[in-house]
């Protein structure tokens, strides 16, 4: 992609990015970093794990997200009696024809929200596990493709204990970015509550499905030197030998890191990436795919010391111009 490509696109992504804070700013007051991140990871074609306690408006966030981006949206409850079935969809008898058919599952959309996806068992949840990797579902032996752009948002309750399921490693490791949801200031919650005491505007499409899909591959061009490529894979493959992690970084995380930097690097009105964009995504890349010793945990580290002592742990090469 020529540098006058890059700079129309970086203009259009900038455009899209104010509109979508201030539509959506207007509805969910407080939490614009949260807006950010979904937006980069949408046009990182990645996915995205919510995690914030009940009452921090996630819900209303992601539908709103969908319907300014002009995406098919689908809401999952995610419950202990939820069925894979009711997830993908399943072949059920048509007494008209005598003959089975597919009925097709809410994960035929663009945009889904798992709704406490944590409350549903591991059975339940491998439903998700080939859609999120592989854009694709199997129903009985049928391979069914995915509409595209497609984006799962799931949502998590990190204090409430009882009655749910531990999401495992692999079903961790295929979302991009874990973003916390946390409380507004104490200005902003004002701002809510004054918000709320009038009719709250509803979310109006500002972009649809072609246009992101047109973000996303050009995205995809970002110069990256081999520098960068060196400094995240030294990152990841430190992180496997950290004397504070039981388990390091997978390469699939390398490529998220990848991944985020050039969306960061778009967002900033470059058509290159530098070690600031891998550093400045390295929290929601790396945070829910890492997992301490416990020992560690007791001695008070946390994950957060852990990233940025790998990133002191690794130095930083002089980029080689483009």
């Amino acid at each position: 992609m020529s540098q006058t490509n890059t700079k129309e696109l970086a203009i259009k992504v900038a455009g899209l990015r104010g509109a979508i804070q201030e539509q959506l700013g207007s509805i969910v007051v407080g939490q614009s970093k949260v807006i950010d991140q979904m937006f980069m990871a949408l046009l990182a074609n990645g996915h995205v794990l919510l995690e914030g306690v009940p009452g921090t408006a996630k819900t209303t966030l992601c539908r709103s997200f969908s319907i300014a981006l002009g995406l098919q949206f689908e809401r999952i409850q995610f419950t202990p009696d939820l069925l894979p079935s009711d997830v993908t969809g399943t072949q059920v008898l048509d007494r008209q024809s005598s003959s089975f058919v597919l009925r097709k599952g809410p994960i035929f959309c663009q945009l889904l929200l798992a709704d406490e996806l944590n409350r549903a068992p591991a059975r339940t949840q491998s439903s998700l596990l080939e859609a999120m990797q592989e854009r694709q579902v199997t129903i009985e032996g049928n391979t069914l493709a995915l509409p595209n752009p497609f984006l799962v948002l799931a949502t998590q309750n990190p204090i409430e204990q009882e009655g749910v399921y531990r999401l495992p490693e692999a079903q961790l490791d295929r979302f991009l970015f874990k973003i916390h949801v946390g409380y507004p200031g104490r200005d902003e919650e004002i701002s809510m509550l004054q918000l709320h005491s009038k009719p709250i505007a509803s979310a109006k499409p500002i972009c649809d499905a072609q246009g992101i899909l047109e973000i996303q591959n050009g995205v995809e061009n970002i110069y990256c030197a081999n520098e960068i490529y060196e400094y995240i894979i030294d990152l990841v493959r430190k992180s496997r030998s950290h004397a504070d992690l039981l388990l390091g970084a997978s390469p699939r995380a390398a490529i998220s890191l990848l991944k985020g930097a050039r969306v960061h690097a778009l967002l900033a009105g470059r058509d290159f990436v530098t070690h600031d964009d891998v550093q400045s995504i390295l929290g929601p890349v790396l945070g829910h795919r890492l997992i301490m010793k416990p020992e560690s945990e007791m001695d008070g580290e946390t994950i957060d010391r852990v990233i940025a002592s790998l990133t002191k742990s690794i130095p930083v090469v002089a980029q080689a111009k483009r």
